[in-house]
């Protein structure tokens, strides 16, 4: 584990800088999520970080690690775990992590980016449009334009009696808002610690960016979410932020299989998956067996692989692929499984991950309603 430690920033001393428990709650969750849950290593790094830095020392009326300890036990953050016997992060916590990384992400979104989620078909909807049409049985009356209403009755009524027909009804459009099935594949591999560089961290704090957003904002849509390694398994939105990567070899085709089989079970007009991975497929199941090979790209694994993205295609699931590695050959990899699936696929920085997923995901939603 490495650290990278800057200058104390005395603006913590000034009147209305975050309090004492703030400013180490802040450093507590990032490593929290480093540490996969584990309470225990995380404050054991953030007593590392305050011994080197002297972070308490700044902190008026003696604040110290013990009192953020128990502080973190009277807020509900902690707890102790008896059957464990070692204190472990509560759902508040969990929520309060998501809710963090919505918040990074946003703040490094560029302004102007597509921010509502709106469909180029015009019918039942949410924001109403200046063009207006006949009224049809089912239209919300809330919608209806009165002055088009009454012109349209005046041209057939006389001066002594108004006759309001129903052909006579206008209603403004409005646009129509469509839903969408996500289910986002986070690439597990040993990969993604390698080289001495942190890519999960950021994988997950976008999953867990965009699984707050659609929870508080897309309530209408569904986010599902599924790990691979050597395998690939469903996990739950609580367990995002303590995933951690395994001495696992990359089963894409797994992954793509699993992610398949959970759309086919929503009744959703669009369907799509976003898979974070920085490596080649290197294994797969072969009549229940493991088969591996690391070494450069196995044709027999990717045919393997376009075969289910053309299935995929098939059913109408878009396959978009943020590759997380620069590699050229990776990257011919990605444009033959993104050719077989007519998907999209980014070549994204860890820095910019989480704009590509997020404005991705909101352009998807604006889409044809089959």
């Amino acid at each position: 584990m490495h650290f990278i430690y800057s200058e104390w920033d005395e603006r913590f001393r000034k009147k209305g800088a975050k309090s004492p428990f703030d400013t180490l709650w802040d450093l507590f969750r990032e490593l929290l999520t480093i540490a996969g849950g584990d309470v225990t290593q995380a404050l054991r790094w953030l007593n590392q970080i305050d011994e080197e830095h002297k972070i308490t020392d700044q902190f008026e009326e003696g604040y110290g690690m013990g009192d953020f300890i128990e502080e973190l036990k009277e807020r509900g953050y902690i707890r102790f775990d008896e059957e464990k016997a070692v204190m472990v992060p509560t759902a508040k916590t969990d929520r309060s992590i998501r809710r963090s990384a919505l918040e990074e992400i946003f703040s490094k979104l560029r302004k102007g980016g597509p921010g509502n989620h709106k469909t180029v078909h015009t019918g039942r909807g949410l924001e109403r449009q200046p063009e207006t049409r006949k009224w049809k049985p089912g239209d919300d009356i809330s919608h209806i334009d009165s002055t088009g209403t009454i012109m349209n009755m005046l041209k057939h009524s006389s001066i002594d009696q108004f006759s309001l027909h129903e052909d006579d009804l206008q209603v403004y459009n409005t646009d129509h808002y469509t839903s969408v099935s996500t289910v986002l594949l986070i690439d597990l591999s040993h990969s993604m610690i390698l080289y001495g560089e942190d890519r999960i961290t950021p994988a997950k704090k976008v999953a867990m960016a965009l699984s707050e957003l659609i929870m508080n904002n897309y309530a209408k849509d569904s986010l599902d979410i599924v790990a691979f390694g050597n395998e690939a398994w469903e996990i739950e939105v609580k367990d995002l932020p303590y995933l951690q990567v395994g001495p696992y070899h990359t089963n894409t085709l797994h992954g793509l299989q699993v992610a398949r089989h959970i759309l086919q079970r929503k009744k959703y007009s669009n369907k799509q998956i976003f898979m974070i991975t920085d490596g080649k497929p290197s294994c797969m199941f072969e009549r229940g067996r493991m088969y591996k090979n690391s070494f450069g790209l196995d044709r027999k694994i990717i045919n393997k692989v376009l075969d289910e993205a053309l299935v995929c295609r098939k059913e109408n699931i878009d396959i978009t692929t943020f590759m997380i590695a620069r590699d050229p050959y990776l990257q011919n990899f990605v444009r033959e499984l993104t050719e077989a699936n007519k998907g999209r696929a980014y070549f994204a920085s860890l820095n910019d991950l989480g704009g590509y997923i997020f404005h991705d995901y909101i352009k998807n939603r604006i889409r044809n309603v089959r």
